[in-house]
């Protein structure tokens, strides 16, 4: 979930960290789909090793969208999330391997937001359900006309969680795709795939970072990886920060605010749901092409640089004459402690510390100031010095009063704009309207319309028209436009606010915030003093668990609210350690511990009924309703859920009389399993594992760093493993069976510590800093000689931007369709241009549309060498003869780096001694199959 609203702030303080991605289209040749070759030099001008998926950041999106309509079956959204990683594979390009992890069992401190986010995702679910059926009779009833309902079941998402069948499923069709792409992607030739999927224990980016940092402190790691993490948690930041690796990015998609969604009930776009009238469904495009998703709406993706932000940070976080040496590593996890206090997954945020009022800039403001005093840095390795740490806390509680008044000011201001924007908006509307109508005989009417005969010829017309001038001067000075009514009471034009007993910004703000929120007096010093505790032991869990992984299984904050920063006293010995073994629960465990009796289908028959039978022990657990406190917030989505914390003890007493009913397969999906090494034919690692299975081991073996790009742990053989020359069976229908297969799967395991061992938060030895990327403009809002900052488009920072002269842009303006503005004519307006949609941005579009090149100014095609001089750190392999697949073609002779590698793609300067990828395009491919051209 991440930190609301961080990217946000992150990206307009330091803008140049985002780099808008270039991505390569799949061709079409008569009908045909031609892939992309992944195998190509990466057309963002850089090449990375590593790629790591957080899964539920693709799963979410591709099984239930908010912009265009859901899939249909479950199969169809396998399928899309296929495509999905298709297009993040095409854009990044690994050379060495490919991480996917899904989100195992949680630590129960991540276990309450997702029991809260899950018992308002089944309420709203219900409550969309109501409205629906509400309003569809209301439009059928007036004569619209809806397509009919389909006859299934509304999709939970909350299937979307470890233990239920859906992600067992999951796990297997991944299986399948990997295979089929090893098979048949000649990008994939030669990377490694690890598979951690809903059985193995953690957070999907959180194991993501354990292997970063185990494989860090093995002997055989490239310091210099080039490392990219996707996922559109804004807390992958911080933990990309956490990991001091030098060449770290991120990947998610483009936020475009305002994005047209479907209409529940009708699925067509233009209106919402409440204003949905039954129209009959336009034609989208000249064949009905964009019936399903309006032109422009394909999510584009972009790249945070996380070494432009240590650019930027170091030159924030520089303090001068300091009575202890500086080091920039240890100020950058000073700097993402810090941000912990304007929330994450797992601690609320503290009252006085809003990111949106600048909460992290005035931390870094006092912890500039008072580190002078603390006498060292607030952090090491993922420890806490809660001594120091209580003087930055006071420090920001001392201002705690002015931060609410400022607050209630500027509160009181943004409403003061609001409604002189509506009166303005609304003067406006009138304006536009006649100042008076004639009613009666002179009543306008329609062209076509209407009688001039009979009851309709006009009578008197002297009269008539006397009264309408007296009607005229009565209502003429009146301000109240064509109506010429007087405004109601009621009429106001301020929206209606939840009642605020808080008030933080008069005095008394205290007391009243303990009773309301915990329903003790203020003075009661050691329910708050509880708090406060609970609250530290939080902030050291977090920070422990960015840097060395979970402390423990069993902790969480046991409070809705968190403390105020003046509440911080004396906290030096509030916290000694975490509790040593605990253990994870299992997964139909921790179904029952997050989820509503509204999805208990997901759970088996007797487990279920804990959940509604009312003589149940634990029946408390899952509320029917439950209150929502917008504690000053003004969406509901913002608002704390009060729901009653989980008894883990009480939960396992009463599933102990419920264990034994248990199937077989429930018993497979409730216990904890592991990863999952993939790698195919003409991988390194591949006859070695071949060896391991023909031996029968049951031995757990060390992988040989020099067969598998220096990733080390250990490997055990897999009953159920993908082997070669056996049929990999599809577990979607639309999809075929894999009868060629070649590639093999293991069982996989991290290099494992002692319990005790830290993992150091240092750049590692050999590690080669970033060529320097912002200049001095770039520290500014503004640059280029004041005119607005513009993204960059690639890792390039040479290319040379696209121009369009005047006649480019009629060119365009008579081809493509025009989405701002008043509408224009033109006999080619409505025909869809060549190529892809872009409307998001027509600059990116032309750069990357080869059917444009005939009016814009060519790209600079100089390659970019500032990524390299890195020395070898194992030996390489002897290169292993392929039979047909042997690359037949001399090296390519790159002209910057003097020689080339047996893969022909452009190497990074001074890479001639790294491992080569052998991703030759004269090879002879085996035949394609399982390409997902379905229908």
């Amino acid at each position: 979930m991440g930190v609301p609203a961080f990217f946000r702030w992150l990206s307009r303080k330091y803008p140049s960290i985002v780099v808008h991605s270039v991505e390569e289209k799949p061709k079409d040749c008569n009908g045909i789909k031609i892939p992309v070759d992944t195998s190509k030099p990466n057309p963002n001008e850089v090449e990375f090793d590593n790629l790591y998926l957080d899964m539920n950041g693709i799963i979410h999106p591709c099984s239930h969208p908010e912009d265009k309509p859901a899939p249909k079956s479950e199969d169809e959204m396998m399928v899309a999330i296929f495509e999905y990683m298709d297009r993040l594979f095409n854009i990044v390009r690994p050379r060495r391997l490919l991480y996917m992890a899904i989100d195992g069992v949680a630590p129960r401190a991540k276990m309450n937001q997702q029991r809260s986010r899950r018992f308002r995702a089944s309420k709203e679910g219900v409550e969309l359900t109501e409205e629906k059926k509400r309003l569809r009779e209301d439009v059928i009833s007036n004569g619209g006309y809806l397509p009919p309902e389909e006859a299934k079941e509304r999709f939970d998402s909350n299937c979307i969680t470890p233990g239920t069948e859906f992600m067992d499923n999951l796990a297997k069709c991944l299986r399948y795709y990997i295979a089929d792409r090893l098979n048949n992607d000649p990008g994939w030739k030669n990377i490694t795939v690890i598979l951690s999927d809903a059985s193995a224990p953690g957070e999907g980016e959180h194991k993501i970072m354990d292997y970063i940092r185990r494989q860090r402190a093995q002997p055989h790691h490239d310091p210099n990886t080039h490392h990219c993490l996707c996922g559109a948690d804004a807390d992958l930041i911080m933990l990309g920060l956490a990991t001091h690796e030098p060449f770290f990015t991120i990947i998610r998609e483009e936020f475009k605010p305002n994005q047209p969604k479907p209409c529940a009930l009708c699925s067509q776009f233009g209106h919402d749901l409440k204003e949905c009238q039954g129209l009959p469904r336009e034609k989208k495009g000249e064949h009905d092409e964009f019936a399903d998703r309006p032109p422009g709406c394909e999510q584009e993706f972009i790249f945070i640089r996380l070494n432009v932000l240590r650019e930027y940070l170091e030159k924030e976080l520089v303090m001068a004459s300091l009575p202890f040496p500086y080091d920039f590593e240890r100020a950058v996890d000073d700097w993402v402690f810090m941000c912990f206090f304007v929330g994450n997954d797992f601690l609320p945020h503290l009252p006085s510390l809003e990111i949106r009022e600048g909460a992290i800039d005035r931390l870094v403001t006092i912890y500039k100031n008072v580190v002078h005093k603390t006498g060292g840095y607030l952090t090491e390795s993922g420890f806490v010095n809660l001594e120091r740490v209580q003087m930055i806390m006071l420090a920001v509680g001392e201002v705690e009063d002015s931060i609410f008044k400022k607050r209630k000011d500027d509160d009181e201001s943004f409403k003061r704009r609001n409604k002189e924007k509506r009166k303005r908006m609304k003067r406006e509307k009138q304006q536009q309207q006649p100042s008076f109508l004639p009613s009666g005989q002179f009543a306008p009417q329609a062209l076509g319309h209407g009688n001039r005969s009979g009851s309709n010829v006009v009578s008197n017309p002297r009269q008539a028209a006397y009264e309408m001038r007296m009607q005229n001067a009565k209502f003429g000075g009146q301000d109240g436009g064509a109506s010429g009514t007087k405004r109601k009471a009621d009429d106001s034009d301020s929206e209606p606010e939840p009642e605020d007993n808080i008030r933080l910004w008069e005095d008394g703000w205290k007391q009243r915030y303990y009773k309301n929120k915990f329903d003790v007096e203020a003075s009661d010093e050691k329910f708050r003093r509880k708090v406060v505790q609970s609250y530290v032991e939080g902030l050291c869990w977090v920070l422990r668990y960015y840097y060395q992984g979970c402390a423990s299984w069993k902790w969480f904050f046991p409070f809705h609210y968190a403390p105020f920063a003046s509440d911080f006293e004396n906290i030096s010995d509030l916290f000694k350690d975490f509790e040593k073994g605990t253990k994870p629960f299992k997964p139909l465990e921790q179904l029952m511990g997050v989820f509503p009796a509204a999805s208990g289908n997901f759970l088996p028959e007797t487990w279920r009924t804990l959940m509604s039978d009312p003589d149940s022990s634990i029946i408390d657990f899952y509320p029917d309703d439950f209150a929502l406190d917008l504690n000053g917030k003004k969406y509901a989505w913002q608002g704390v859920a009060l729901l009653p914390f989980v008894d883990e003890r009480r939960l396992r007493a009463a599933l102990e009389e419920v264990y034994p009913d248990l199937t077989p397969d429930e018993m497979r999906r409730n216990s904890l399993g592991g990863d999952h090494l993939f790698v195919g034919k003409h991988h390194p690692l591949n006859d070695f594992l071949h060896e391991l299975y023909k031996a029968n081991s049951k031995e757990q073996t060390e992988i040989p760093p020099e067969l598998c790009h220096g990733i080390q742990g250990q490997l055990d053989t897999d009953e159920g493993a993908i082997l070669p020359n056996e049929v990999v069976e599809s577990p979607i229908p639309v999809l075929r069976n894999l009868t060629e297969n070649y590639s093999i799967s293991i069982k996989f395991k991290d290099p494992q510590f002692e319990e005790e061992f830290v993992f150091k938060a240092v750049v590692l030895k050999g590690a080669k800093k970033p060529p320097i990327t912002l200049k001095p403009g770039d520290f500014e809002k503004t640059n280029n000689n004041g005119r607005p900052w513009r993204p960059q488009i690639g890792f390039n920072h040479n290319r040379k931007s696209v121009h369009l002269d005047q006649s480019s842009f009629r060119t365009l303006g008579h081809v493509l369709p025009q989405t701002r503005g008043p509408p224009r004519g033109g006999q080619y307006s409505n025909i869809p241009p060549p190529g892809a949609y872009n409307s998001g941005s027509a600059y990116r579009m032309s750069s990357r549309q080869p059917q444009m090149q005939n009016f814009v100014t060519p790209i600079d095609p100089r390659a970019q060498t500032s990524w390299g001089n890195r020395p070898p750190l194992y030996n390489q392999p002897p290169q292993r003869l392929y039979g047909l697949m042997q690359n037949l073609a001399p090296p390519f002779q790159n002209p910057q780096s003097g020689q080339g590698g047996p893969s022909q793609y452009y190497q990074r300067h001074g890479d001639r001694n790294r491992q080569g990828y052998n991703q030759g395009r004269n090879s002879q491919y085996p035949p394609q199959s399982g390409r997902y051209n379905w229908k």
